[in-house]
């Protein structure tokens, strides 16, 4: 479908206003080959409970529209919400009464402030230490490198173990004097395993470290699993060592997006993260969080979603997505070939194999209308499942079962696949390192556009992409992606004025 067709045109302002209908049936077009989540077939991005929840975030997110966070004084019912969400995750995570935090925007913003508490910390405790450092099992989310990048705080990445899960000695062996932070998982992405965490926060706490538990994923799930009887480790606030945690509440807290919380176990640690200024001409300038401006909505949202479910109606949820969960994991390691990687403690798992090609896997099933995350180190499917999925169980296991086979059975597309993917790692083997990186960049053009939706088919290019010797290569591969996806489009008639 051309959205450039179904848009108004996106080159310079427009001269004119347009209808509301005219303008809400173009987002309606636009919106056609978005992955039809409602169906439950996306699993990662979405997070869906019902139409009744769904209802309720709409109306108190509207209902706080314009008002801004950035001012508490302005609008004591955002303060309100604000600490009352934070005292509600304190007391299902583990705090006490001296423990403090602060929503953010996302699980990413809170990792961010996660690094730099640590960095102003050390600056403050630690004056010796001239370039801190922290320790993070390689599983841990890449927002700590984008923290690593934003605050110069070096991220020194350990190998975890062969069950996917953090390595505590490696990462013993890991800490140096410049160490400043420890990082563990509840659970990490990729595999859905939870890290050794009462392990790593000793450690923490025997080296007077900072210890993060990044709970993004599991914070608004783990204590409900827990609850329900399934055996989950201690991950949160009660484990001695463990200074902060992060929890995405729009995620397992089905809240509007963006809203996530970042705790602390003392006011103390929490007042490193605030940034102030006191001779701005336009007045004082605090701000507890990364934004400035803070929308109302989602602060708004995340209070009456807690107000509205509470334990009684998260457990049910939890329970519902357990059981869906269970019955997924089951129904994949019935078909021929496939596997669940290593033993995740709730709702997130990776779907691998030893014999058939995942990213073709992963193409079949896009073509049936399912997205899956491509995943690496090894290759594998990436599974969130949440409440939106319990009605489409058996519709997915259907479809993968086909899709399975269809990547068992040999064809000529795959055929040359191969041929294209064994020439690859010739090349790479044979010819010096400065002419990959030159071919690799003038093939920059074609990876981005099958990455960027170009193609429904993407599995040559991620066996490509796992021949790179280089992995400075791939990230200019990357980056052109990005800048060839936020480009404005070309209209047609900038088209023709070329090849004129």
């Amino acid at each position: 479908m051309d959205q450039n067709k179904l848009l108004f045109p996106a080159q310079g302002f427009p001269a004119q206003g347009r209808s509301k209908d005219e303008v809400l049936a173009a987002m309606q077009s636009a919106r056609q080959d978005d992955v039809h989540w409602r169906e439950g077939k996306a699993f990662s991005l979405v997070f869906a409970a019902g139409d009744q929840v769904s209802e309720l975030l709409k109306e108190a997110y509207t209902m706080f529209f314009s008002e801004n966070g950035l001012n508490p004084m302005a609008f004591p019912s955002l303060r309100k919400f604000e600490a009352e969400v934070v005292a509600m995750c304190i007391d299902l995570l583990g705090g006490d009464d001296q423990a403090a935090g602060n929503m953010t925007t996302g699980g990413t913003e809170s990792l961010l402030m996660t690094v730099l508490t640590a960095r102003e910390w050390a600056r403050a405790n630690r004056p010796e230490i001239r370039f801190p450092e922290m320790v993070l099992p390689a599983t841990a989310h890449p927002a700590f490198d984008k923290a690593a990048h934003y605050f110069g705080v070096k991220a020194v990445r350990v190998p975890v173990r062969a069950d996917f899960r953090a390595d505590v000695e490696a990462c013993r062996a890991a800490i140096t004097s410049q160490t400043v932070l420890m990082v563990g998982s509840a659970p990490s992405y990729p595999q859905g395993v939870i890290d050794p965490i009462a392990e790593l926060a000793q450690i923490a706490q025997e080296r007077k470290l900072l210890f993060h538990v990044d709970a993004c994923v599991g914070g608004m799930m783990l204590p409900f699993v827990r609850r329900l009887g399934y055996p989950v480790p201690e991950f949160d606030l009660r484990v001695p060592g463990v200074t902060s945690i992060s929890a995405d509440l729009h995620k397992y807290g089905y809240s509007a997006k963006g809203s996530s919380v970042i705790l602390y176990r003392t006011h103390e640690l929490r007042r490193h993260q605030f940034f102030v200024t006191t001779d701005w001409s336009g007045g004082i300038y605090p701000s507890p969080t990364m934004a400035g401006t803070r929308p109302g909505g989602p602060i708004a949202a995340s209070w009456a979603i807690l107000n509205y479910l509470g334990e009684e109606g998260y457990m049910k949820i939890a329970e519902t997505v357990m059981k869906t969960t269970t019955s997924l994991r089951q129904g994949v390691t019935v078909i021929r070939g496939l596997k669940v990687l290593s033993t995740p403690e709730m709702s997130v798992f990776a779907i691998a194999s030893d014999e058939l090609n995942v990213y073709e896997i992963a193409d079949e099933m896009t073509l049936r209308g399912w997205h899956m995350d491509r995943q690496q180190f090894p290759p594998c499917l990436h599974m969130t499942v949440n409440y939106g999925h319990a009605g489409s169980v058996d519709a997915f296991l259907q479809d993968l079962a086909a899709a399975a086979a269809e990547v068992r059975r040999p064809s000529l597309r795959k055929m040359g696949n191969a041929l294209l993917l064994n020439l690859a790692k010739t090349v790479v083997r044979l010819l010096p390192k400065e002419t990959v990186s030159k071919l690799t960049a003038s093939a920059s053009s074609a990876l981005g556009d099958t990455a960027s939706g170009g193609a429904q088919r993407s599995a040559a290019m991620y066996g490509m992409i796992g021949t790179l010797p280089n992995r400075g290569d791939l990230h200019e591969v990357v980056l052109d992606l990005i800048d060839s996806m936020t480009r404005i489009p070309e209209t047609p008639a900038d088209t023709e004025g070329k090849s004129a």
